[in-house]
């Protein structure tokens, strides 16, 4: 049994240490929210927050998470989690939505470290996490937007 927290709740699962963490968080914990996309870390679709830095599900072994806080975008809370929802749906930024909880979370991650990102930081922070819709100017403008809601000068 392995022991993990995931969005604030202990939770045990009986899985091999070497299984992806986004298949025990999906077929495990019934957990959706996280997408497969590429299972090779290039494309950022099963992105989650492991001790709040952006990590790949789909290529982590869960054995390697044991015992860490895992966030998914179900777990998003707190203030930043909220300006950047509120700010993703205020510009209309998600279109068919398969990539956005990566995009979510790897934005918390960023505003969370630089409350203040230029569009250099953002660039930067969320290189990896592929839109096939394209609205990477939305992404940008939420948040900035937020990191403006949420005290910073973005």
């Amino acid at each position: 049994m392995i022991s993990l927290n995931v969005n604030g709740e202990r939770r045990k699962v009986d899985a091999a240490p070497d299984m992806p963490l986004l298949w025990v968080l999906r077929d495990h914990l019934g957990l959706n929210d996280i997408r497969f996309g590429c299972g090779q870390s290039l494309c950022g679709a099963c992105t989650v927050l492991v001790d709040g830095a952006p990590m790949r599900a789909c290529s982590t072994p869960v054995g390697e998470v044991a015992g860490r806080k895992i966030t998914t975008q179900q777990g998003l809370d707190g203030p930043v989690g909220k300006a950047l929802k509120a700010a993703w749906i205020e510009l209309d930024v998600a279109q068919c939505g398969y990539c956005q909880g990566g995009q979510l979370l790897s934005a918390a991650a960023l505003l969370r470290q630089t409350p203040r990102p230029s569009d250099a930081d953002i660039d930067t922070a969320m290189t990896g996490n592929l839109c096939r819709c394209g609205t990477y100017g939305r992404i940008r403008a939420a948040i900035h937007l937020a990191a403006r809601r949420l005290g910073g000068a973005s």
